[in-house]
């Protein structure tokens, strides 16, 4: 297979800077090289004619559930939430995703090249999320950071999971006492953590705790799950509390503390947008709220929540925002940097910048048009995505090796 890939004569949109007219996207060793309008082409390279094409980064989903809650596969392939424990901290996503998942085949053919796994929402604490990208066949082959974030919740669900069963928290007070109180059992746990340390003495190691002294540093963020004004209001507060850095997931209502949600510097991934409002934390879900939260300076990102819509959908979700008030090209920036840099992914993916992986997707015409469609995807700089004209369908690159004949 070529090493170095010329993407040519294409509308080049790097997110991060002006559009390109007949630009090229140089691809080499997986990696980013140059972007412009003046590229120097190596002799060795594989030239993928883009004309009358547009260029883009591939699309980032920042809360999917790809390969943990596995489509058309019932209970054997649910495998979102460990419902057993409120605080599943020491939990990771990355150890129930299966690559076999249809879903990652969506995403592919709707140009998303990177997403973040993250646990559901049944838990006050689900536990860790990973970032993979969306083609290979085995998480570890796929993987682009783990963990990089935590995931918790707050509202109507864990109440009602652990409600039902009869324990603690069954309301919106008990979810905030069990995070309250894990957060205060970490804090407790790196005192003495650190000065066993300290005096050279033994310590007996704690997974659940240790993950959560990662938040408290600063070294991972916490994702909130939280749809209504009250719970994000109660985000912030245990947020501030305890000073780690917090994402707010949904935010359904979040264009009400809209202003504060900005002046705090908080982002939002938010969504999903083609939903009932099947539930009282979605009553004011709307295709409108994502602009209402830009225009107010929230950086946010358009998130499906895979699979509660399918994940191919994503750059529709945008297209139908923008119907609804959303800037352009800050649609754009909603699938493409936005949330890279939220989840602390911008140094490898999110826009095509020297340097960054080699995730490319040509599109025939405006991603943001409904008529367009996704016509090539490469990711590291290998294409495993073609549309086929004549079929009227996509064709997929196999991760698997081909078997050899005796």
């Amino acid at each position: 297979m070529p090493t170095t890939v010329a993407i040519t004569g294409g509308r080049v949109v790097p997110v991060e800077g002006e559009p390109i007219e007949g630009g090229t996207v140089l691809i080499v060793d997986g990696r980013i090289a140059a972007v412009g309008a003046d590229v120097d082409v190596p002799d060795d390279a594989e030239v993928v004619d883009a004309t009358g094409s547009w260029v883009l980064p591939g699309f980032v989903e920042a809360h999917a559930h790809l390969g943990v809650h596995e489509e058309a596969e019932g209970w054997a392939g649910q495998d979102t939430n460990e419902m057993t424990d409120p605080n599943g901290a020491r939990m990771r996503a990355l150890d129930a995703i299966n690559p076999a998942d249809e879903g990652f085949r969506d995403a592919i053919a709707g140009g998303v090249t990177t997403a973040v796994v993250k646990p559901g929402s049944g838990n006050p604490i689900g536990g860790q999320t990973v970032a993979l990208k969306c083609w290979g066949r085995m998480v570890d082959e796929m993987l682009l950071r783990q963990p990089v974030s935590v995931k918790s919740a707050l509202g109507e669900n864990p109440k009602r999971v652990y409600g039902d069963q009869k324990k603690l928290p069954s309301t919106r007070q008990g979810v905030a006492a069990v995070i309250r109180d894990a957060m205060v059992r970490a804090q407790d746990y790196r005192a003495r953590r650190d000065r066993a340390a300290a005096n050279g003495e033994p310590f007996d190691r704690d997974p659940t705790s240790e993950v959560l002294v990662r938040v408290l540093d600063g070294e991972l963020p916490w994702s909130q799950h939280s749809h209504r004004a009250d719970d994000i209001a109660t985000a912030m507060r245990l947020a501030e509390e305890f000073g780690y850095r917090l994402i707010l997931n949904h935010g359904t209502e979040a264009h009400l503390l809209a202003d504060v949600i900005a002046e705090r510097g908080i982002p939002v991934v938010i969504g999903p947008l083609f939903t009932t409002r099947s539930k009282v934390e979605l009553r004011q879900r709307h295709l409108r709220n994502p602009g209402l939260l830009a225009r107010a300076g929230v950086r946010i990102a358009i998130t499906t929540d895979h699979p509660v819509v399918p994940i191919n959908f994503l750059v529709h979700q945008a297209s139908l925002a923008v119907k609804e008030g959303l800037d352009r090209d800050e649609a754009l920036r909603a699938l493409t940097i936005n949330p890279a840099t939220i989840m602390g992914l911008d140094d490898r993916v999110g826009s095509l910048s020297p340097g960054k992986d080699g995730d490319v997707v040509v599109w025939s015409g405006d991603p943001l048009d409904v008529f367009s469609r996704a016509l090539r995807v490469f990711v590291g700089g290998r294409q495993v995505y073609t549309w086929d004209e004549e079929a009227g369908d996509g064709v997929h690159l196999s991760p698997y090796p081909t078997p050899s004949r005796p």
